[in-house]
């Protein structure tokens, strides 16, 4: 086994082909795999394998190239994948991904989940920290598959100390390579406000993230960390930094906006409806702390970049 080789899934996204590279460029030996076809060239030598993280082929892959390092960057966020696909990519596949990482003496893996699974609601403390409990199960089904594959690798942190896990929950990630829902909502031309509603949010670009991982990847310390960008700022100046009109919204209605896929912008998942009226607003105290993390695009600035 190298002792500087990475598994990398999720290859086929912009946020893993970006981390892939600053860790190439470091010296690892990257191994890239996405259940998705890779459709692009990517900048750095790799082998790249197109494989369920549920069935027997992500095992083929582990057993050619036992990883000293795995990266699980693949969660499934796009709810147009049915219900039953994102349970057995996010939940059943994660769990798999680890158990091999850890069959195949990794030392070292960690897992991106998202801020999400904290849920935007009117008592949130700001800011959030860590510790505090997921709301969004409450309200949002849709991401259920999410807070499990977050609990599970909670659990396996502390029940596999020769792992060296490390879980990762970023806020909004944006930038001109990232297409994610809020990353393309954000090159819409317009783009909802909830009447009576203009909640604080946040960002995170994606070279500040990559830094973050990359970070977290060459470190062995232990635990949940958040990850933002430094600042808030009020969704309606979020839209006007970019660009994009405003269409007022009456919340009871806002479910059947966002369902309205393509007929005013890209559609956004209908548990964001909530963080378009309330806050959710998380600490990175831990991190910067922990890896003396710290980010370097401004929150303007990301939001621009993104929009291009």
């Amino acid at each position: 086994m190298s002792e500087r080789r990475a598994i990398v899934t999720g290859i086929a996204g912009g946020l893993a082909r970006l981390v892939g590279a600053a860790l190439h460029a470091d010296g690892f030996e990257i191994i890239g795999v996405d259940y998705r076809e890779v459709r692009h060239e990517l900048p750095f030598t790799t082998k790249i394998y197109q494989a369920n993280y549920n069935k027997t082929k992500i095992e083929d892959v582990f057993r050619r190239h036992a990883p000293s390092h795995v990266l699980h960057l693949g969660r499934v966020g796009n709810l147009k994948q049915t219900l039953k696909k994102r349970f057995d990519l996010n939940v059943i596949g994660s769990r798999k991904v680890m158990d091999l990482a850890l069959r195949y003496g990794a030392k070292r893996m960690v897992v991106l989940s998202t801020f999400h699974i904290y849920g935007a609601h009117p008592h949130n403390h700001i800011p959030i920290f860590e510790e505090e409990p997921l709301r969004a199960g409450m309200e949002s089904p849709q991401i259920g598959d999410a807070i499990q594959l977050d609990n599970q690798a909670i659990t396996w942190i502390y029940q596999h100390p020769e792992c060296r896990t490390a879980l990762l929950r970023p806020t909004h990630v944006i930038g001109p390579d990232i297409r994610n829902a809020m990353s393309n909502f954000l090159r819409s031309k317009r783009g909802p406000v909830m009447l009576g509603f203009d909640p604080m949010m946040q960002f995170i670009h994606q070279q500040d993230l990559v830094d973050a991982i990359v970070r977290v990847t060459k470190s062995d310390e232990v635990g949940v960390f958040n990850v933002s960008g430094d600042g808030t700022l009020p969704w309606r100046r979020a839209l006007d930094v970019v660009g994009m009109s405003q269409i007022p919204v009456p919340s009871s209605a806002a479910i059947t906006y966002l369902k309205m896929a393509g007929l005013l912008s890209p559609s956004l998942p209908p548990y964001m409806v909530n963080f378009f009226k309330y806050p959710c607003i998380i600490s990175n105290d831990k991190i910067r702390e922990t890896f003396g993390f710290a980010p370097s695009v401004a929150l303007e600035d990301a939001l621009r970049s993104t929009r291009g």
